[in-house]
Formats: C-alpha cells, sequence, structure tokens
C-alpha cells in the first residue's frame, strides 16, 4: 500500500507507469490482448473508435515498454500477431480493478 509520505521513489515509480500506459488506448489493447494472441485487425475491431495509425502507433509503444510482443509469421502474406508478455499480464489485476471502478463510477456519476 502507498503512504502519504512524499518518497520521491514512489513518485518516480508512478512516473514510469503512467507514461508507459498513457493516452486513451493502451489499457483497452491490453485488455484485448488478455484474451489471447490476436491480428491486427481483431484488436482493431474490439477497440472501438481507434484509427489504424493510432493502433499501430500505440502497439509500438507497448511493445518497446515490453508490454507486448509481434510475432511475424513467414507466410505470404506475412501473418502478424500480437501477445501480451508476463509483464504485461502482471498489469491483469489493475486492469480489473480498473473495471469494477468503471462499473461502480458509471453508476454513481455517469447514469445518475
Amino acid at each position: 500500500m502507498l503512504t502519504n509520505g512524499r518518497c520521491p521513489k514512489t513518485a518516480l515509480s508512478i512516473k514510469d507507469a503512467l507514461e508507459a500506459l498513457e493516452g486513451r488506448w493502451k489499457l483497452l489493447i491490453l485488455f484485448s490482448l488478455s484474451g489471447g494472441s490476436k491480428r491486427f485487425k481483431q484488436i482493431s475491431r474490439e477497440v472501438p473508435g481507434i484509427t489504424d495509425k493510432t493502433l499501430s502507433k500505440e502497439l509500438k509503444n507497448l511493445e518497446s515498454n515490453k508490454l507486448i510482443t509481434r510475432n511475424v509469421y513467414d507466410t505470404f502474406p506475412p501473418t502478424v500477431e500480437y501477445t501480451i508478455t508476463d509483464h504485461g499480464r502482471s498489469l491483469e489485476n489493475v486492469l480489473e480493478g480498473l473495471h469494477y471502478w468503471g462499473l461502480k463510477h458509471r453508476a454513481m456519476v455517469i447514469e445518475e
């Protein structure tokens, strides 16, 4: 549990986490991939509203943060699949917590 102390290391670790997950799409992409490996268009369908350009950029960023891997298969045309890494899977409790918090938030604030 975090304390209210002003520990610079705590602030730095939160900053690092927020930078790795910043933006409106990364957590939704990780949620999509938590169900197993997917191709680009599958992810695109499961994350409504994201453009192909943005999805491509976010996938590259998630890969550089070692949260997903990009697997290219030697087929014609080439097949590319994205898979969540063990490091990315470590966020499953965070995603689940956000899911339940979002349900409560919607019931309390948005649907009133």
